[in-house]
Order: C-alpha cells, then sequence, then structure tokens
C-alpha cells in the first residue's frame, strides 16, 4: 500500500511511519514545504501534523499545521484516503459526563486556549464535508511512551523510572487523563486507514485514570514515587471508544501497559 505521513518527524508520526514500512508498505514522508505534496499520487494519507504544548506561543504555525496545510492536502485531492489526528481534548470545556463523538462541542472563541480547539474543529470539518467519505478524524487522548524524547507527564515518569528509583512529582493526585501507548495508537490509525473508515473515531482506552493510581503501580513494583499535592479526583468526560471497537481495535489499560514495562526494567530483578 501507498502511504504518506505527514509529520512524520513527530512522536506519533515517526512511529507510524516505521511500523508501516515493517509491515511492507512504500511510505513517503514529506520534508516541510515540499510541493509535490500537491502533484504526486499520496495513497493513504495520515495526516500527523500539529502543535501542542507550543500552540499558543505559534499561534499562525498552529492554524497552518492545523487547517491551510490541510486544505491545499484535500484541494489538490490527489489520495485514496485521509486519517486526520485532532485530540479528545475538545471534550474538556463540554462538562459532558461522557466524550461522544457525536455530542456537539462547546467552544468559547475569546478563550486563548480555543486556539487549539477551533484550530482542530475546523480540521475536522474540512475533512469531513469535502473529503466525499474518504477521510476519518482520530481524537487522540493523552499518548504515552517510554523511549527517549516521549512527550507527556506520564511519558517522563517512565522516563525516569528508568533510571530513578525514587523521586517525588509536582503534582495532584486527583487529576485524570485517558492515557493510550504509542502502539495501540498506530494500530488503532492504520485500522482506520486501511478499512477505509470514515466519521470521528475516539482514539482513547475508554478510561480515565487518576495521578494517584500511576503512582500506586509504580509503588507496587518497587519504585518510591511521591507526589505533592492531595486531591479529590477529578471529574472528565469519559471518552467513548465504541467505534473504535468496531474497527476490532482494543486498546489496554495504562496500569496493565505500565506494569509490564515496569517488570522489564527493574534495576534490581
Amino acid at each position: 500500500m501507498r502511504c504518506t505521513v505527514i509529520g512524520g518527524a513527530g512522536f506519533v508520526g515517526r512511529r507510524l511511519a516505521d511500523t508501516l514500512r515493517r509491515a511492507g508498505h512504500e511510505v513517503w514522508v514529506p520534508a516541510r514545504g515540499d510541493r509535490a505534496l500537491f502533484t504526486r499520487d499520496l495513497g493513504h494519507v495520515y495526516y500527523c501534523a500539529g502543535l501542542t504544548a507550543d500552540f499558543a506561543a505559534r499561534p499562525f504555525d498552529t492554524v497552518t499545521a492545523h487547517v491551510s496545510l490541510l486544505a491545499d492536502v484535500l484541494r489538490a485531492n490527489r489520495f485514496a484516503h485521509l486519517v486526520y489526528l485532532s485530540s479528545t481534548r475538545l471534550y474538556d470545556t463540554s462538562q459532558l459526563p461522557v466524550g461522544d463523538e457525536a455530542a456537539a462541542l462547546t467552544l468559547q472563541p475569546a478563550s486563548p486556549r480555543a486556539l487549539y480547539d477551533l484550530s482542530k474543529g475546523l480540521g475536522e470539518n474540512l475533512c469531513l464535508t469535502v473529503a466525499a467519505g474518504r477521510a476519518a478524524v482520530a481524537r487522540l487522548s493523552c499518548v504515552f511512551d517510554w523511549s527517549a524524547d516521549s512527550p507527556g507527564f506520564l511519558s517522563e515518569w517512565l522516563i525516569r523510572a528508568a533510571t530513578e528509583r525514587a523521586f517525588t512529582l509536582d503534582s495532584d493526585a486527583g487529576f485524570v487523563r485517558d492515557y493510550i501507548h504509542l502502539d495501540d495508537v498506530v494500530g488503532a490509525l492504520t485500522a482506520m486507514s486501511t478499512g477505509g473508515a470514515s466519521g470521528i473515531f475516539n482514539v482513547a482506552s475508554g478510561a480515565n485514570v487518576s495521578n494517584g493510581e500511576l503512582a500506586e503501580v509504580f509503588n507496587r513494583l518497587g519504585w518510591d514515587i511521591a507526589l505533592t499535592r492531595a486531591s479529590p479526583v477529578q471529574r472528565a468526560a469519559v471518552c467513548s471508544t465504541e467505534a473504535l471497537r468496531s474497527l476490532g481495535v482494543a486498546p489496554r489499560d495504562v496500569r496493565d501497559v505500565m506494569a509490564s514495562h515496569l517488570e522489564g526494567i527493574k534495576p534490581w530483578n
């Protein structure tokens, strides 16, 4: 299969491109600004370009990555299928108990945070309205891994755990997130693409896990992890995973993935 990974130098895109190559697919990762993106046959496109942590400091780059470049790819119309990476962060302001793909979103244009939400929402809208059923939206929850330079709070814990047995984290025990391992994300994205899926899919585990629960996994396996603040468990929307599971994708529980990894790296084994 011919595949194009836009944003293939990033955290998710890099693992995705490597996995596709190992599976025997023809994979092209275009360099930034490569105009061939609009003239060659792209095959199955994985649109991984985007900004997360630094979106507020780079507003124009954020809009370009989330919307403008995407619009140019869709306008050129030289693809068989496209998967657009969005985020379950779109549910953060909804106040709904369940993050359902079909639910209406609550977005606040005057909020500085809204730049991220609105640009991702517009990217989703373009895919769903102009790609004639040949595009799907993957709303990713908090993706983690333990490879060097993996971004995110839990990834940093796991990277430190390889060399440190005890440390204190400046965080609230009750803060919750839906975590999904990078390999499960790659599996979900490839299932969406090869199956020609359309619509929106939460790429999530479907379970919110608190920082306190994560620390318990470390401590049970021999680490000494402390959190600076005790707090009640936060209420947050639980991501529905029915649509994802209908594709045959069943993400693993973050606690099981962590435990398996930590058992293999115990320096005192």
